[in-house]
């Protein structure tokens, strides 16, 4: 393995989110925290060395998406999941969840519903709620370990009028990767009663070994007439602080929709050094992908490890993809609205609360295992103990 992902790293006094707002979201200073979605470890080598070279010029300027950017997304997704996007179906958007967020304003009127699937990331609650959309739930199944959707609930509420449906693929935070029958039918519902789809495929990168990312777009051009997709390389090289990403809009009217909404709130040039960033890492970072996958996987098998013989009362929702474990802790004799406070105050983690994902997801933790490995088991340790002490 070329990089060294166990290297620690202080990122301390960085302004991190992570890090430096752990008194202000945890009460204390003294908790590891193991919750937002990013990671523990250095970007690309290639894409740090263009973010130098760029901020070597010293000039700053106003600047514009070069075709080189919308090239390499389109090489990577056709190198890595053999899925052909054209040219004219691209354009930036200065992060997911403001893309999200826009495609919302752009294709829905308040009081539209919006359908989710929770336990789901809590950004879509708050873009729906924020923005006077009505909230729909189609709430996932998770049944022996894995997430699945509810297809007969999915069809009754498209029935009932949903506008826009929002899908987590692969799935934030249950870590299911859709497989592509999964996919299809979803699709092809909504086609069937008219309804958009949001695909947040934040996390197609990061899949584990016997499980395959489908984008939903490339089912049909049926399905692909009715979605919008977004990527970015923020989670998966680490550069989530560029709010740098991509939509994928083979629809025209769609397209032009969401353009219109993006140009009319002048969010459309984004910044030099995401520009550089994203070329650099759709360009070149196809192998320290490939060990950082090996990494995480390792790092999943200690969490499997801990779970099955020493965090009694934890169960593990094995992730498919994503850095992100989902921790079935209802067996903890803990009152399920406060196994968070006993994580922060007795075990010293600053975990994810799985309530904030819907009401299916109280009595769950969200872990980031997105670090290296002895900041993992030592978290781990700490729970451990922590369980010990009940």
């Amino acid at each position: 393995m070329h990089h060294n992902f166990d290297e620690p790293l202080n990122r301390e006094n960085t302004h991190s989110v992570k890090y430096d707002l752990r008194r202000k979201l945890f009460g204390r200073e003294d908790v590891i925290p193991m919750w937002v979605a990013d990671m523990d470890f250095k970007a690309p080598p290639a894409v740090a060395s263009a973010i130098q070279q760029r901020a070597s010029h010293e000039v700053y300027g106003y600047s514009f998406h070069p075709e080189s950017f919308f090239q390499a997304a389109i090489r990577w997704t056709q190198r890595r999941y053999q899925w052909q996007v054209q040219s004219n179906w691209l354009t930036f958007t200065p992060g997911i969840v403001p893309g999200v967020n826009l495609a919302l304003l752009a294709l829905t009127q308040p009081g539209d519903k919006v359908m989710i699937q929770p336990p789901v990331y809590f950004p879509f609650f708050h873009a729906i709620h924020n923005n006077n959309r009505q909230l729909v739930e189609n709430r996932l199944i998770l049944k022996n370990g894995r997430y699945h959707v509810d297809l007969e609930d999915f069809e009754h509420q498209l029935k009932n009028g949903v506008q826009l449906f929002i899908l987590s693929n692969p799935h934030n935070p249950g870590g299911s990767v859709w497989t592509r029958q999964e996919l299809k039918a979803m699709g092809e519902l909504c086609i069937r009663y008219g309804a958009t789809i949001i695909a947040d495929e934040i996390h197609s990168d990061i899949v584990f070994s016997g499980h395959h990312y489908i984008p939903m777009a490339s089912i049909s051009d049926q399905i692909a007439d009715h979605t919008i997709t977004f990527i970015a390389p923020s989670k998966t090289f680490n550069v989530a602080g560029l709010a740098t990403s991509v939509g994928i809009i083979p629809n025209a009217r769609l397209r032009k929709a969401f353009n219109h909404m993006v140009t009319s709130i002048h969010l459309n040039k984004g910044n030099i050094f995401g520009t550089v960033a994203l070329e650099a890492a759709y360009n070149h970072g196809d192998q320290w992908l490939d060990e950082l996958l090996e990494y995480l996987q390792g790092n999943l098998q200690v969490i499997e490890q801990y779970t099955r013989h020493r965090l009694d009362g934890i169960d593990l929702v094995r992730p498919e993809g994503t850095f992100l474990a989902w921790l079935d802790c209802r067996n903890l004799p803990i009152d399920n609205d406060k196994i968070n406070a006993f994580m922060i105050d007795q075990a010293r983690v600053g975990l994810n609360d799985g309530a904030s994902f819907g009401e299916n997801g109280r009595g769950f933790q969200r872990l980031n295992f997105g670090c290296p490995r002895h900041t993992l088991e030592k978290v781990l340790t700490h729970i451990e103990q922590a369980i010990r002490k009940i």
